[in-house]
């Protein structure tokens, strides 16, 4: 299976749950590495700030913008280190989707002149970024090949 496909079926997964949804399981080995932990506040912090720009249906500023760059940056970079140790290689696609994806959603905010159009744009950011969040702090699963305590 292509990492294309591999993003789009666990983006479609992930999406499934309430974007809400805040996990109660203890994180994974990798949520505690500072680059994956620096992902993961980003990640919460950039949807806490769409979340308020869809109730107030402004426009996102520069800011916003760049920090959204800058977590898909921080994405390539994760996914980067997660194939080249080769101990989870959906989570490497799933990234790289993601980071590809955050790219697309803010080409689409730019071009989204409408405040319904902005709202869709910023609901569906609002999902991958929650999505962004679960993959890492997610503990692998059985078929990841990757023990569940996080031993290597």
């Amino acid at each position: 299976m292509t990492c294309a496909a591999v993003a789009a079926s666990a983006l479609l997964w992930l999406a499934a749950a309430p974007a809400s949804a805040e996990l109660s399981a203890p994180p994974a080995i990798l949520a505690q590495e500072p680059l994956f932990a620096e992902i993961v506040d980003r990640a919460r912090s950039l949807k806490t700030q769409a979340e308020g720009l869809t109730a107030s249906a402004e426009a996102p500023g520069d800011s916003f913008i760049r920090d959204v760059r800058r977590l898909a940056e921080l994405d390539m970079q994760g996914q980067k280190i997660v194939r080249d140790r080769g101990n989870d290689g959906d989570l490497a696609c799933i990234l790289r989707g993601i980071s590809e994806d955050l790219a697309v959603k803010l080409d689409a905010l730019a071009g989204a002149t409408e405040p319904s159009a902005r709202e869709n744009v910023l609901r569906e950011l609002i999902y991958l970024l929650n999505d962004n969040v679960e993959v890492i702090v997610t503990p692998p699963g059985v078929q990841s090949g990757v023990p569940a305590d996080g031993a290597i």
